[in-house]
């Protein structure tokens, strides 16, 4: 049986630099859930699919064919054969993925998707939803959030280094925070807290502190 690392949080929190650390250290796969969100809402773009409504998306998500690669420690994809890259990182796609991600059927997808991915072995899965409807059963689960403030400046900080920022800080915070609103809301496994996950402000850590705050609090057969 497969041994999974399930992280929650909002935009910003850091879910990913902690998970791809904690997956080195470990030797776990590490898997980016929201990624397969920003892939179905690209394919949703590319078709001219009006994103408010429920009903095309969910037709659309339906033709989307994405193959998972274990590759250099975690699990890429790839639609159509090619790697989606940068494409699904664009302020365009932050704006639209929100909507998408609300749809049940684009969730029962994903959600699908995820749990096949224990074939590959050991991972390390962040996301929205992980702690509480994908793999609510893991006995590591947690919880990482940080001020507004702290996961704008990330934000931005990752869109700069990646060469697609062109929004102002202020603009990244307003996006975060209208991000949060609707996915701590929707119908379907809505962003929150599970009970039994431990929760870590990042606020003022640093990644090294969350990465052995993390580790730290693991079953101990798997260190």
């Amino acid at each position: 049986m497969a041994r999974v690392i399930a992280i929650d949080g909002p935009s910003g929190a850091g879910k990913s630099s902690v998970s791809r650390l904690v997956g080195g250290r470990l030797g776990f796969l590490h898997v980016d859930s929201g990624a397969l969100y920003r892939i179905m809402t690209w394919q949703c773009l590319e078709h001219g699919v009006d994103t408010s409504s429920e009903q095309a998306v969910a037709a659309c998500a339906r033709g989307v064919e994405v193959e998972c690669r274990p590759e250099d420690g975690h699990i890429a994809y790839y639609v159509g054969g090619e790697p989606p890259g940068n494409r699904i990182r664009t302020p365009e796609i932050n704006a639209h993925a929100s909507p998408v991600a609300t749809v049940k059927e684009v969730r029962d997808i994903v959600t699908a998707l995820l749990r096949s991915m224990t074939r590959f072995g050991d991972l390390v899965v962040e996301g929205r939803d992980i702690t509480t409807a994908v793999f609510p059963d893991s006995p590591a689960r947690f919880y990482l959030t940080a001020s507004a403030e702290a996961r704008a400046m990330r934000r931005q900080k990752e869109e700069v280094e990646k060469g697609i920022a062109n929004q102002s800080a202020e603009a990244v915070k307003a996006s975060l925070l209208a991000r949060d609103a609707i996915d701590s809301t929707r119908r379907h496994a809505p962003l929150r807290k599970a009970d039994g996950a431990l929760e870590i402000d990042s606020s003022d850590m640093t990644l090294d502190q969350v990465v052995e705050t993390v580790l730290a609090s693991l079953p101990k057969e798997w260190l």
